[in-house]
């Protein structure tokens, strides 16, 4: 089976955990701290505070930038932790339209700004960078707060200008992730006052023991999951460039397929997923295609079959306002990731390309 992900553990990593195994040390501590200090770098921004997960990233940032009845501006094309954070915070969450790079479209951003406007939450989504120059430049018009939901884009760029120092970054570490704890979480930000509020708070509100200086909670990340990710950390910007490389391979066999749109390039696009679009004009729908390449052992996902606010729960949900999104919900219709990881063999993706076209009768 060719997977749609694929940890990397290595020799350095299984050292590392052990060395946390025999310090006797296993919650937050050095490795957790050697971790912050190499995502701060990565992200270009004064300050790193690591967490539990991608959510309790979102769920920290927003906690310290919206109070109840603020509107959160973000995209329908998301993974439910988005919404769900937002949610969390008391916040109503608006929903802008993305552009054919699957992103939020910075120029909706206009139209749906009001009086209660506080937040704008692009996120980088499969990996690729929003525009978030036309991003800013609104958010600074509108006297908006700018949270990156960087969960699938780390070490992306724009303009050679990382990710997670536009704003307030939020990352996660998921196994899946481009680097990949198990689970966990980092937030970038310039701001070191708000990033001393954030580190109290996801360790009970205090930053000595016993000494509580506001309502907090434990969202602390273990050094046992620093110890998983800091060796792929070593190795980013060459994994950077594998999956780059691996999705050029794609776009050049998959180009000349008819119906079948392939992802845009950007220098800063990192692949997290390699994302098609399968639209009208194919031989086969999304579905079929999804399906025979399963049955020849090739995996794919859909990220995301259908946009997040029409599920039940947030489509009757009074903080939710879905508004009109075309291409969104068109998108949501067509999308398939292919395998693009860095463990992928020539073979593999020689294998990827020649059974896609056949499906599709290229």
């Amino acid at each position: 089976m060719i997977s749609i992900s694929q940890p990397l553990i290595d020799h350095r990593t299984e050292m590392y955990v052990l060395e946390v195994l025999r310090s006797g040390h296993l919650t937050a501590g050095p490795r957790v701290a050697e971790l912050e200090r190499r995502f701060a770098e990565l992200a270009g921004t004064k300050t790193a505070v690591a967490v539990s997960s991608g959510t309790a990233a979102l769920e920290t940032a927003l906690g310290f930038t919206v109070g109840p009845g603020d509107v959160v501006l973000t995209t329908p094309l998301t993974f439910a932790a988005t919404l769900n954070a937002a949610l969390r915070s008391g916040a109503v969450v608006r929903f802008v339209d993305i552009d054919e790079n699957f992103n939020l479209d910075a120029a909706t951003i206009e139209d749906a700004v009001d009086a209660r406007t506080t937040v704008v939450m692009p996120v980088h989504l499969y990996g690729r960078p929003c525009d978030m120059e036309a991003i800013e430049k609104a958010a600074i018009r509108h006297g908006l707060v700018v949270i990156e939901d960087a969960a699938q884009a780390a070490g992306a760029t724009v303009s050679g200008r990382a990710v997670g120092s536009w704003g307030i970054g939020c990352f996660s570490l998921y196994a899946t992730k481009n680097v990949a704890a198990g689970e966990g979480g980092v937030i970038t930000t310039n701001d070191e006052a708000l990033s001393a509020k954030f580190r109290m708070f996801v360790n009970q509100g205090s930053r000595q023991p016993y000494s509580y200086e506001m309502v907090g909670t434990n969202r602390r990340l273990t050094d046992l999951h620093a110890a998983v990710a800091l060796p792929q950390m070593d190795d980013l910007l060459t994994l950077i460039a594998k999956r780059r490389r691996n999705a050029q391979r794609l776009t050049d066999g998959l180009a000349d397929v008819s119906g079948v749109i392939t992802p845009a390039d950007s220098p800063g696009h990192v692949y997290h997923q390699y994302t098609i679009r399968v639209t009208d004009e194919a031989a086969i729908d999304r579905d079929g295609l999804r399906s025979a390449l399963g049955d020849e052992q090739i995996a794919t996902g859909i990220f995301y079959p259908r946009l997040v606010h029409d599920y039940p729960c947030y489509s009757r949900h009074p903080r939710v306002i879905g508004g009109e999104t075309p291409m969104a919900r068109r998108v949501a219709s067509q999308v398939l990731s292919l395998p693009v990881h860095p463990a992928l063999s020539d073979s593999d993706l020689s294998r990827i390309i020649e059974v896609a076209r056949k499906s599709l009768h290229a």
